[in-house]
This record gives structure tokens, C-alpha cells and sequence, in this order.
């Protein structure tokens, strides 16, 4: 488990516009965090030797905002960091982080708290999902997807219907690097049951989806009607874990219009136990391929 949730708490009430890495962007913050405090420097005494506010420099060390190599430079000889290679590390790191992205090129659909999201889904390791309505994005078919983006709210002209899938189609290659990213996902069976396409559609799906559940690094379990109430009316949510042990675990709450990210360990806790939850009530992972297949046809 990560060992300093609570070094990005600042993260959890808005959605930052990130362009680079996430997690490369969030590490900067937290080593600029650990040397500040280190010389006993607080936000207002450092922010004054780049010209930023207390504010500023919170979001800066909660990887909120872009960073200037100069600026960071400049804070590094402010906390007495002299080692050449150290803070060649970290100034490379800020190159890293300040490159544009794949996603750019789709900004015309993408709100700015999505791009957050974005951000954070590219650079974890485990991406655990509970899905209530549909399939989950990074499993849909383009025929499903399709039908799922055209119904969305607002309602998206033909070309931001298939610019959305494009993009979709483009986040969905993640799932092609086994060795870097894990997905598992909890299902409603009421998904099972929801038809949003034509019979060809969803047949498809099914069989799309059956396959996805047989991959290594990919495990689906469905949550049946016969489990009752243990949800206690919580909608879709999202764990996404890092590879890197100094970055907390990021649960995402996606709303209507905007999303909402927790970092701290005691909101995040209880979702952990949620999903433990859930996994221990839903069908065995091995079970999913056949319950979608049975599908097929129905």
C-alpha cells in the first residue's frame, strides 16, 4: 500500500487540467513536499523565492498545476538539494511531465475533468471498476460504444459521436500491455440485462466481452440480483492504483458533469472496503465468459 496518501489531499475537490504524465507530475509535488519540509520551510517563505503564492505552491506539491523547470530549480537550491544527480532526476522528471499527451488531439471532446481522469487511468498499474448502468468503457465494443455515446446527456453531434470513439477506441490500447496494466471489474447483472443496441449489437458484445474476461490480466465479475441490497445506493466508482509506492490510491467518483477524486487514506479506505465487499458477494471471475455467452441469441 502507498505510504503517504495524505501528501495529495489538495487533489480531491477539483479536477486539474493535466496535459503530461500523471503520475510523473504528482511525484515531482511529492519530492518537492518532502524537501520543504525537511528544512522546515513553509509554503509562504518558499512560494516567495519563484514568485508564487502559498497556493500555488500547494498545488504545485500536490501535482495540481504545470511546473516550470526554472521554478523547480530554483526551489531545489532554496531546500539545499546540491547532489548534481539528484536534481537531474527531478528536472528531467519536470520535462516528463510538462509533454503533451496522446490525448490532445481529441481536446475538442474532452471536458477538462475528463482529461484529469485521462490522465490518471494511463499511468496506473490496476484500474478496479464497479459498473452499474453499462459495460465498462474500456470493454465495449465501437457497436456498443456507439449507442452508448449517441445517448448520452447532452446529446453529441454525429462528429462528436465519433470522435468520442475514436478516443475511446485509443484509451481501450492499455488493455494491450498486459505486463503494465491490471483491470477488474464488478458488474451489476442488471448490465447483462440492459439492452442499449439492436440483438447483433449486443450479441457481439457479449461474445467481446466474454473474451476480454478470459485474458490473464483481465478479471470480470458479475454482482447478482440475489446478492440484495449491500450497495446501500452507491453509483459507479473507480480505484486506480499506481505503480509507484509513493502515490496513493485515486478513487473517482464520475458525476454528469464533472468528477470528483479522493486521495486521503480515510476517504479512501472505506471504497477499498467496498469493493472487497462486492467481490466477495459477486459470481466467481471464472464464471463471467459462460453468463455472457448464455447471452448470445437471448
Amino acid at each position: 500500500m502507498p505510504t503517504t496518501d495524505d501528501d495529495l489531499s489538495d487533489v480531491t475537490r477539483e479536477a486539474p487540467a493535466w496535459s503530461g504524465s500523471t503520475a510523473v507530475r504528482l511525484l515531482i509535488g511529492v519530492q518537492l513536499r518532502k524537501h520543504r519540509e525537511a528544512c522546515g520551510m513553509d509554503r509562504e517563505q518558499a512560494g516567495y523565492t519563484i514568485r508564487a503564492s502559498p497556493s500555488k505552491l500547494s498545488r504545485m506539491e500536490a501535482g495540481r498545476t504545470g511546473f516550470k523547470v526554472r521554478d523547480v530549480a530554483d526551489l531545489l537550491t532554496l531546500y539545499g538539494v546540491s547532489d548534481e544527480a539528484e536534481r537531474g532526476t527531478l528536472l528531467a522528471m519536470v520535462e516528463q511531465a510538462n509533454a503533451p499527451r496522446w490525448w490532445q488531439e481529441y481536446r475538442d471532446v474532452i471536458p477538462d475533468w475528463f482529461e484529469s481522469y485521462l490522465g490518471l487511468e494511463q499511468d496506473t498499474s490496476l484500474i478496479r471498476t464497479y459498473a452499474v448502468q453499462v459495460v465498462p468503457a474500456l470493454l465495449q465494443t465501437e457497436d456498443y460504444a456507439r449507442a452508448v455515446i449517441s445517448r448520452s446527456s447532452p446529446r453529441p453531434s454525429p462528429l462528436q459521436v465519433e470522435r468520442r470513439l475514436a478516443l475511446r477506441a485509443r484509451r481501450q490500447r492499455l488493455l494491450g500491455e498486459p505486463d503494465a496494466h491490471r483491470l477488474w471489474v464488478i458488474m451489476d447483472e442488471a448490465v447483462l440485462h440492459r439492452r442499449v443496441a439492436e440483438p447483433d449489437v449486443m450479441d457481439a458484445q457479449w461474445e467481446h466481452l466474454a473474451r476480454m474476461a478470459e485474458q490473464p490480466h483481465v478479471s470480470v465479475q458479475v454482482l447478482p440480483f440475489t446478492s440484495g441490497g449491500i450497495v446501500g445506493g452507491i453509483g459507479p466508482v473507480t480505484i486506480l492504483r499506481f505503480p509507484q509506492q509513493e502515490l496513493p490510491d485515486v478513487v473517482c467518483m464520475e458525476h454528469l458533469t464533472t468528477a470528483q477524486y479522493l486521495t486521503k487514506s480515510t476517504d479512501v479506505l472505506p471504497y477499498h472496503a467496498l469493493m472487497d465487499q462486492l467481490s466477495v458477494a459477486a459470481l466467481p471471475a471464472s464464471a463471467t465468459a459462460a453468463l455472457a455467452r448464455d447471452l448470445i441469441g437471448g
